[in-house]
């Protein structure tokens, strides 16, 4: 029995992966990108943290609190140093470029992708720029290795985000490094 519904994963990933429907194609790219590690807030299990399903993709949530910092010798470009820390959900990340919390990646109109259209959904991703031309893509994002994607995979991953669910969360602006 095991054997058959690993096999039929496989199967059912495999078609995902070279599916013509974009939204298909898109939840592959998604899910094997790992976008969740980051953009969905985790349930704390016996097992560790789990994505929250009910949370898709809608990145750092607004009421969870940043945890206080290290003291600021611990994080930092030198061979001694943390070069990033992370929160207990994996939303909010730290370093020597400040805090930055995962974005909203679902399609609400106010708080996330719901204003966006995919041609500046692409250009973000190429340029390592919000919405193309504003600040920079902040770590752990890896923009410049998600941008090697073709224009079709950037698309059908928009595609995919066009259809989950709506969640409304204004995820917090960056935090610049501490002086």
């Amino acid at each position: 029995m095991a054997v058959s519904l690993l096999a039929g994963s496989a199967i059912a990933a495999e078609g995902a992966a070279e599916s013509k429907d974009p939204v298909k194609r898109g939840a592959y790219l998604v899910n094997f990108g790992g976008c969740n590690d980051c953009h969905t807030p985790k349930l704390i299990t016996s097992k560790g943290p789990v994505p929250d399903a009910s949370r898709l993709l809608s990145g750092h949530w607004a009421a969870t609190p940043t945890p206080p910092l290290p003291p600021s010798d611990v994080i930092g470009r030198q061979p001694n140093q943390w070069a990033a820390i992370t929160n207990s959900d994996f939303t909010a990340w730290a370093g020597p470029w400040g805090i930055s919390y995962a974005a909203n990646l679902t399609p609400d109109a106010a708080t996330g992708l719901g204003g966006w259209n995919a041609d500046q959904f692409v250009k973000t991703i190429r340029s390592g720029r919000h919405l193309g031309t504003g600040r920079r893509l902040l770590p752990p994002m890896p923009s410049s290795d998600i941008a090697f994607l073709n224009d079709p995979d950037l698309k059908a991953i928009f595609a995919y985000l066009k259809s989950i669910k709506p969640i409304q969360n204004q995820v917090p602006a960056p935090m610049p490094p501490a002086k």
